[in-house]
């Protein structure tokens, strides 16, 4: 099928389209048998092709007129004239037309020279002279003329009629006048065509084949005063007219089913693509559910193939090609409920939290509610239940919410319109601005494993620090689906750009994009083999923010193999023991600058780096404190740094967090430095430094009671 068959409403015609799928071909032989059998048995009459809008009536029509038009010149051969009444709004003008395309069908050969010149003629005797002119072919200079030679002349009606009855009958060839879509008539102007052919064009050897849509046209003529409002009257007025009728062949599913997979076919020929045998799956689902039943006619399937060819373009490869389909039809065949996807973007990508009153909300209660909103947008009755399952194939809280699973995961993996990762590229039909193409995330990707540098790469790193949640995600997505990941280089760029991430939190301001980063570090790392992972994990620490996410990731591995960070444990990886030296080794040379600083001059990184050791390697960490706290810093000041007022949990220190001070510092060690302010506590200070330090002091006080009660 030609890619331009798709953009247009015209009949198929071509016999390069293939077989006849449709039997519209079979079904033109049959009608034009037809008229040879009526002019057998009647010298002018009236067919009509009658079939629902968007049906074929007019592909039937032109393989009617290609199959006279083969016939050839002769005293038998059809002579074919087509007039579409659209174009004339009164009965003069479209009198003149008639018989203008009748002449116009008549050979140009003298033997039909008469016959032109009468049925001329005759139009000129029943049209007013402001229409001779279309009429005769008169130029203005002429217009005098022939009012004076109609005046004179013997230019009844009547007369001129007999002239042109016996012109016709003399030239032997039958006149087929073709009318297509009278059911888009407005009542006056379908009365004025029904009286020019049953009065004025009743004439020998000229035939008539019109085409509507019965139930329209019914309801045209009931709008009229001739008819009044009355099905039984309109029938039997159409009766009067029509003398035979070819109903138009029943559309049938099997015929659907046909054309759609024709279609598909081209549609994914043109833009090179091909589906899986799983999407062949879901489309096959879809298709028989919920479209088929919609798709009933040649015209709506063509309608909606053509809007998907259209606007597939920059969108192949980048969204998934089943979603596409059925997003697009939503949109040509229920827009309100199109519109409804848009309104409802957080709701159904699963990226909003519903109010409190929703949270005992039950499955068929949601369902409810989307019915309400669909009804709300036009969607017919009729229609309700399939487009609501169509949105529940997209959507997972739509499928949720009709009593089934709802796998999001999967959304995701196939860049489906139900994730928010990739539904706006649904919406606008191409990749936004703000986005990254797929085609530049792999070679970005690709040139980051290769190492050299493109444009592609570069632009993958900006959107890893701008929209680092959705580049986490899609990279994630990738691995899942098993895609060739660049681990090691990876690991090694997220480790640059750890610290310098700009994207907001997600979930609340539960996820940052530091957080997403840790994630994702995780699960790469354990795709690489044990053996690889001790220097991998120093490469990302090479910078300090480096070393923090290598610290965090190492320990999180660690937390996953059961080793926790003690070195004694015999039971801890070969792997997490190297990767534990190297880590701590890379945090000390990070940390040297501090150890000649005073404690109140550490930066956040720095202090967020010694809570790092203690993850890696706690010994080092713990001699290292232990020097400083010798030399110069004060212990009150270093636990001040350390759980500072906006992260400590006040008025007593999280397990956690005095767990690590046990293992950073040696909570004994703290007694013993502390001793005095331990034991003597202040009371009734004003400075929130000191209100600060005196929290801690008490929180230790309360921690060392417990453990004292517990041992005795």
């Amino acid at each position: 099928m030609d890619d331009a068959r798709f953009f247009n409403d015209e009949p198929f015609l071509d016999q390069e389209e293939g077989p006849d799928l449709l039997g519209h071909e079979q079904y033109g032989q049959h009608a034009v048998k037809l008229l040879q059998r009526v002019r057998a048995q009647t010298e002018t009459g009236v067919l009509a092709l009658i079939g629902p809008w968007g049906s074929g009536k007019s592909t039937v029509l032109g393989k009617v007129i290609r199959q006279l038009r083969a016939q050839g010149i002769s005293r038998d051969a059809w002579l074919v004239a087509e007039l579409n009444p659209w174009l004339y709004s009164d009965l003069e003008s479209l009198t003149v037309a008639l018989f203008s395309e009748i002449r116009a069908a008549l050979p140009k050969e003298e033997q039909w020279s008469e016959a032109r010149q009468k049925i001329g003629g005759f139009g000129q005797a029943i049209s007013p002279l402001g229409k001779l002119t279309a009429l005769a072919g008169l130029d203005s200079e002429s217009l005098i003329k022939a009012i004076s030679d109609r005046v004179s002349g013997d230019t009844s009606a009547s007369a001129a009629k007999r002239k042109a009855e016996d012109a016709l009958r003399k030239a032997g060839s039958p006149v087929l006048v073709v009318m297509d879509d009278l059911d888009r008539l407005t009542p006056d102007e379908l009365l004025l065509v029904f009286k020019l052919v049953r009065l004025v064009g009743h004439l020998p050897n000229v035939y008539y084949l019109i085409s509507f849509d019965e139930q329209t046209l019914l309801d045209v003529l009931r709008r009229s005063d001739l008819v009044g409002d009355s099905e039984p009257r309109a029938r039997e007025f159409l009766e009067k007219i029509v003398q035979v009728r070819l109903d138009l062949p029943a559309f049938r599913e099997r015929d659907a089913d046909v054309l759609v997979d024709r279609s598909l076919t081209a549609v994914l020929h043109s833009h090179e693509l091909t589906m899986t045998p799983a999407e062949q799956q879901r489309f096959s689902e879809a298709y028989f559910q919920h479209l088929q039943g919609r798709l009933r006619t040649p015209r709506a399937i063509k309608r909606f193939f053509g809007q998907v060819d259209a606007t597939l373009g920059s969108l192949a490869g980048n969204v998934d090609l089943v979603d596409f389909l059925l997003v697009t039809f939503l949109r040509t065949s229920e827009p309100g409920a199109y519109r409804v996807l848009s309104r409802h973007r957080a709701e159904l990508t699963g990226t909003s939290f519903d109010p409190l009153a929703r949270r005992d909300e039950q499955p068929g209660q949601r369902a409810d509610r989307w019915r309400t909103r669909l009804r709300d947008a036009g969607v017919a009755e009729e229609h309700l239940q399939s487009v609501l399952g169509l949105m529940g194939m997209l959507f997972a809280p739509v499928r949720q919410s009709l009593g089934n699973g709802g796998d999001t995961q999967a959304i995701g993996l196939r860049r489906g319109v139900g994730n928010i990762d990739y539904f706006d590229r649904y919406m606008v039909f191409g990749v936004p601005n703000d986005d990254l193409p797929e085609t530049a995330f792999e070679l970005g990707l690709q040139h980051l494993a290769d190492d050299v540098p493109s444009t592609e790469k570069d632009e993958l790193l900006l959107r890893l620090r701008d929209d680092t949640h959705r580049i986490v995600r899609r990279i994630s997505y990738r691995r899942v689906n098993g895609a060739p990941t660049p681990t090691a280089p990876l690991l090694a760029v997220i480790a640059q750009q750890y610290g310098q991430l700009n994207a907001d939190a997600e979930q609340l301001g539960i996820l940052t994009p530091e957080r997403s980063l840790e994630f994702l570090a995780g699960d790469l790392l354990t795709d690489l083999a044990a053996s690889e992972r001790p220097t991998t994990l120093k490469d990302m620490a090479n910078t300090p923010d480096g070393a923090v996410l290598a610290s965090r990731t190492l320990h999180r591995a660690s937390a996953r193999t059961g080793s926790e960070p003690q070195p004694e444990a015999q039971s801890t990886p070969c792997w997490v023991r190297e990767a534990r030296s190297l880590v701590g080794h890379q945090i000390a040379q990070h940390l040297a600058p501090a150890a000649s600083r005073p404690v109140e001059s550490l930066t956040e990184l720095e202090l967020t780096l010694l809570w790092g050791w203690h993850h890696t390697d706690p010994a080092s960490a713990r001699a290292w404190i232990t020097q400083r706290l010798d030399d110069t810093w004060a212990p009150l000041e270093l636990l001040t740094a350390l759980l500072p007022p906006g992260q400590a949990p006040f008025p007593g220190i999280e397990d956690t967090a005095m767990q690590g001070l046990d293992v950073l510092i040696g909570l004994e060690e703290l007694y013993s430095r502390l001793g005095s302010l331990l034991d003597n506590p202040t009371t009734h200070r004003t400075d929130p430094h000191d209100e600060h330090q005196e929290r801690i002091l008490q929180a230790l006080r309360e921690h060392r009671q417990r453990n004292s009660a517990n041992t005795t």
